[in-house]
């Protein structure tokens, strides 16, 4: 698939509860078989030669039913050309996606009809971290500022949104994994054959 494709997907039309009738039977399924809800998301850089020497710009392979790829080049602020979204647009892409999608998936099971959602974010990072400018700046991103723009129909009570938000922000994977953080194991494989000792 190329970068300028959409993925193929069903379009839905307003069907409430939907989401509580493919979710009912997992969750009982996961109650009696723990190890079914053991899933495994990711996404790989693309091989071969395209940018194997450039270190401004790369390829990704995001997804693992259907992927699809996707650049990513460098941000000026470290060096690189900055012509293309960079991994902390991806990052915050992923929350917003992760925020969105829980929001949505949540607001059908509550039978809740939403006329319209928005959500952006902001990464801020300070590189001189990453840059070893200075040993005092932590590598790594210091704050994200959400935005969440709601229209629910109406007659939907404030405290029902309150209560969608609160729920989302639990249920929100990668926003948890954000605020709590989560060891991140690393194996390389050089490629390199070592002579016997």
């Amino acid at each position: 698939m190329t970068t300028t494709e959409s993925p193929k997907h069903e379009t839905h039309r307003r069907d409430p509860g939907m989401m509580r009738r493919r979710q009912r039977p997992l969750m009982r399924l996961y109650k009696t078989e723990p190890a079914a809800a053991v899933i495994f998301d990711g996404a790989r850089t693309a091989p071969g030669a395209l940018h194997r020497n450039d270190p401004v710009h790369g390829e990704l392979i995001i997804g693992t039913s259907e992927p699809v790829h996707a650049p990513v080049s460098i941000h000026s602020a470290v060096g690189g050309d900055h012509d293309g979204p960079n991994p902390g647009d991806y990052l915050a892409a992923a929350l917003v996606g992760c925020f969105d999608t829980t929001f949505r998936i949540i607001a059908d099971r509550l039978e809740v009809r939403l006329e319209e959602l928005s959500v952006s974010a902001k990464a801020e990072v300070d590189v001189r971290g990453t840059l070893c400018v200075s040993a005092d700046v932590p590598v790594g991103f210091q704050r994200f500022a959400m935005s969440v723009r709601v229209r629910a129909a109406e007659g939907t009570s404030a405290e029902t949104l309150e209560m969608l938000v609160a729920a989302t922000e639990h249920c929100c994977v990668t926003m948890r994994t954000l605020r709590g953080g989560v060891p991140i194991d690393v194996e390389v494989d050089s490629g390199m054959v070592r002579e016997p000792s």
